[in-house]
């Protein structure tokens, strides 16, 4: 632990020095690597620069397509395994581990389903256009297989604590999984995720409901009144009196659970993360099943510009592909994001299930990316396009109309506006809903996200400094609150893509032993509880 602890501290050191020297855009340049140097930029040619392509998308994407094949698609065979699971049949009080199997789904469920799916998917559309979201889509299908070798990986190596509690992630895979000359590896990646969850899974989302709840209040008030005038600070950076107020009651709000530790987390996320997705998502089906004469059109609109924007967009064969470039970008970024697929943070969840076998964890986390990408982004994203909303972006501005006279809408304010229109046969106040889900979403994954950088933190520095971690993460809750969205959206980038590396790695080397894992599991006859003591009954008599 104390090696752990010093490695710990130069890192911290290190990242804040090359923060100091070289300013964010150094790990902001992580999904615009290598494209971002002029060597590879237009390599093999203008026309057609597959340079561009960040190295990024290609681990993502290609980690997924090989763990799909390794494993024999397990985001297709598994599936209805998983429910099974999910639904508690298989549930033994006696396994080790500190959460049933729905409640670690549910804690995860709390951080991946929250602000992506209503601001990212907006942001997604915003920059890159319809057809970001079918690389979405792609990410999440491939991100499935992710999901369930991160978090099989993270219940087979996991710890235990002084207070029994579970301790499992990447870190504890990468350490014991590939051995102690992978130790740095292991203390990079819980470094980032401390990071990450102080950016990712807190300050977005205390950012994105401050942004919408000031949005609501200036609508009624004005932007001159005492609460939503906005005072500067320093140059180019101010802050008004209600995003003060947002900060302090969010803080508050999640710093009252978290405080709990984990068996609270997963009460709270147990209850919230059915509940918000409950709402969110038949609010969404509302929507489409009144617009029902665009949907296809709208299937029609993401497939065309994810592979062929119309001529006036792109130009040129090389400004085709800048555009087809820029769609996936986004569409793959904010996949990541929103269902967290191959960025190792769910995996600490999954690995507190009571489980006695790791595969069978691993099930129920395939269930995710369908749950948050497939269901809840897409419905997001299709609310968007079929009221006409997405027309109010910066894709639509620059490729389509540019002298578009609407007001310009991103992140969870655009999503507002879809959700306005598409429920105005019924009554006004659509927005009012998105409003709700945010806060919802958005305090049930902070919650959710504070566990993972807790265990990252408990992996570099002991439990001692558990509380001083929780104190920062409060912090930064109030942070997000006041901080502007392009420096809190980089910031979390940025630190998403360093530790999701680390864990791609880590599948890879490990898939051989993955795949005897899930062969084995699958070799057995799997008996429900109920069985298995019906079993032991009839034994016992005879």
């Amino acid at each position: 632990m104390q090696n752990r602890t010093i490695y710990g501290l130069i890192s911290f050191s290190i990242i804040s020095l090359i923060l100091a020297v070289f300013g964010l855009e150094f790990f902001t340049s992580i999904w615009s690597f290598p494209g971002n140097f002029e060597i590879f930029k237009n390599f093999p040619s203008e026309n057609l620069p597959l340079g561009l392509v960040p190295f990024m998308v290609i681990a993502l994407i290609g980690t997924g397509v090989f763990i799909t094949f390794r494993l024999g698609f397990p985001q297709v065979r598994y599936v209805w395994h998983g429910i099974r699971v999910t639904s508690g049949k298989y549930d033994n009080p006696k396994d080790k581990g500190d959460l049933s199997h729905f409640k670690a789904l549910s804690t995860a469920i709390s951080a991946t389903v929250g602000i992506g799916n209503i601001a990212g998917v907006a942001t997604a559309i915003y920059y890159g256009g319809p057809g970001a979201l079918f690389w979405m889509w792609i990410s999440a299908f491939f991100g499935t297989a992710l999901k369930f070798a991160e978090s099989t990986l993270a219940v087979e190596y996991r710890s235990y604590n002084s207070n029994g509690e579970t301790a499992g992630g990447p870190m504890y895979t990468i350490e014991k999984g590939l051995g102690k000359n992978w130790k740095w590896l292991a203390i990079a990646f819980a470094s980032f995720a401390i990071i990450c969850s102080f950016a990712t899974g807190n300050a977005i989302q205390s950012f994105t409901v401050s942004d919408q709840i000031y949005h609501e209040f200036s609508q009624i008030l004005g932007t001159q009144h005492f609460l939503t005038l906005k005072y500067a600070v320093f140059q180019g950076f101010s802050v008004s009196i209600l995003q003060i107020i947002n900060g302090i009651v969010l803080a508050f709000l999640v710093g009252i659970v978290i405080i709990g530790g984990i068996k609270r987390i997963g009460d709270v996320s147990g209850f919230l993360a059915p509940f918000m997705g409950i709402i969110y998502t038949a609010t969404g089906l509302l929507i489409l099943l009144y617009n029902y004469e665009t949907l296809l059109p709208s299937f029609g609109i993401i497939i065309d510009y994810a592979f062929n924007p119309p001529a006036q967009i792109a130009g040129t064969i090389g400004g085709l592909f800048l555009v087809f470039m820029n769609s996936m970008l986004w569409g793959i970024k904010r996949g990541l994001y929103s269902n967290e697929s191959g960025q190792g943070s769910a995996a600490v969840a999954h690995s507190t299930a009571k489980t006695e076998f790791a595969v069978r964890e691993g099930v129920v986390a395939l269930l995710e990316p369908f749950i948050d990408t497939i269901i809840i982004c897409t419905i997001t994203g299709l609310v968007i396009i079929s009221t006409g909303a997405w027309q109010h972006t910066q894709f639509y501005l620059n490729h389509f109309d540019p002298n578009f006279s609407g007001e310009i809408m991103n992140s969870s304010i655009l999503t507002s506006y879809a959700f306005k229109i598409g429920l105005a046969w019924l009554f006004p106040y659509g927005d009012k809903i998105v409003t709700l889900s945010v806060l919802l979403f958005a305090v049930s994954t902070a919650i959710s996200w504070s566990f993972y950088g807790d265990r990252a933190t408990d992996y570099l520095f002991g439990e001692k400094a558990i509380i001083y971690y929780k104190y920062v993460f409060i912090l930064f809750v109030f942070l997000g609150a006041i901080s502007q969205l392009e420096i809190v959206w980089d910031f979390g980038d940025a630190a998403l893509g360093f530790m999701t590396l680390p864990n791609l790695l880590a599948i890879i080397l490990l898939s051989g032993k993955l795949k005897k894992m899930t062969k084995d599991y699958f070799s057995i006859k799997h008996l429900t509880y109920k069985e298995q003591l019906l079993q032991n009954n009839g034994d016992k008599n005879v």
